[in-house]
């Protein structure tokens, strides 16, 4: 094999190995969705939602070696088919990740778990999409022609198996009731879609005529806890000198106190935060207000005790964090103060470096 071979093929498995684990990346988000969707897993389903942001970034990745490769190599016959057919599948596995997203943001917003018999189907359908999923991600990994086309034959199955479930659900004693919510509900996920296709259109458009990329997202954070004296001060202060090009950040309460944790604000400013000018502040944010954040970390409790209804696109995360719950009077020792400290810095770590990557400014 000459060298030239040798690099086609090098640069080729690269390429395959990055399709091969957002695979698995997919499969797992998709698995975690429905995990959460049928027990009422709250955290898990606000896990899988954060866990879509490296499959992008990775979908990006993959769509860049493949250009580089066309333009490098020059391929043909074979090796630009497999080209085209990977940045296919590119698209196709984001997309799937999309909507392990969605079934997560649905399963935040159900007050309760699916039960009975439409939980068992859920449960049957979910199983089934499961498993096509990882025989196609498989077929591919594998170049299995015969194994994609038997896979194909189970698609056909399902749709059969989903018009009984609508039939059901057409039943069903509020039959126009269910019918009217199930059509204005597509008709709006389609308006989104052609919303979103036509921004796509927009950036595509710019990058044709400019050479300028779409900029990195900047995220809008809100930290919370019960008086905003303590906890969610710390973490807007450790966010923001840690990651000041990667997001707007703010903090609340739902009970705000008067002042800081004096002890927490010596700390802090020892440990070089200027939190002079922070002060407790109420959580009365409007509706629109509150849906322009992406994601609210809640640092005591549940985040459904601060918002009981969290928009549809908005992620709610809870941290529990090991040291002391105190208010804006209580005395804190310098190891409580070193232990929240040293948490919620690993836990804003971990939650901007899965938004924006491992090179989060």
């Amino acid at each position: 094999m000459s060298h030239y071979e040798e690099r086609l093929e090098k640069d080729l498995l690269r390429i395959r190995s990055r399709v091969a684990e957002m695979g698995t990346w997919v499969e797992e988000g998709l698995a975690n969705a429905i995990r959460a969707l049928e027990t009422g897993d709250y955290k898990l389903a606000s896990s899988t939602i954060l866990a879509d942001h490296p499959i992008n970034r990775r979908m990006r990745e993959i769509d860049q070696l493949c250009h580089a490769f066309i333009a490098v190599h020059l391929p043909s016959a074979g090796h630009l088919r497999l080209l085209s057919a990977v940045i296919r599948v590119n698209i196709a596995l984001e997309r799937i990740g999309d909507y392990a997203v969605t079934i997560a943001r649905v399963s935040e917003q159900l007050p309760s778990r699916p039960e009975g018999h439409m939980a068992n189907e859920l449960a049957r359908i979910s199983n089934q999409a499961k498993v096509m999923l990882n025989q196609s991600i498989t077929a591919f990994n594998d170049l299995n022609p015969e194994a994609a086309r038997a896979t194909m034959v189970m698609e056909a199955e399902m749709e059969f198996d989903l018009e009984s479930i609508y039939a059901e659900l057409m039943a069903n004693s509020e039959h126009d009731k269910v019918k009217n919510l199930l059509a204005v509900f597509i008709i709006f996920t389609h308006l989104k879609r052609v919303a979103d296709q036509a921004k796509n259109l927009c950036e595509e458009t710019v990058f044709a005529a400019t050479g300028e990329t779409k900029a990195p997202k900047v995220y809008n954070i809100l930290f919370l806890d019960n008086d905003n004296s303590f906890l969610s001060q710390m973490a807007e202060a450790i966010a923001a000198k840690s990651f000041p090009g990667s997001g707007n950040y703010s903090s609340g309460g739902l009970h705000p106190a008067n002042a800081l944790n004096k002890a927490m604000a010596e700390f802090m400013e020892g440990h070089g935060f200027d939190l002079g000018a922070a002060k407790p502040k109420p959580l009365d944010l409007t509706p629109h207000e509150l849906a322009e954040k992406h994601v609210i970390v809640s640092l005591d409790g549940a985040i459904k005790n601060y918002f009981p209804l969290v928009p549809f696109h908005t992620t709610g995360v809870e941290w529990s964090i090991d040291g002391p719950q105190a208010s804006e009077g209580d005395s804190l020792t310098t190891e409580q103060l070193e232990t929240s400290y040293r948490q919620i810095a690993s836990e804003v770590h971990d939650l901007m470096h899965i938004l924006r990557g491992e090179d989060a400014p």
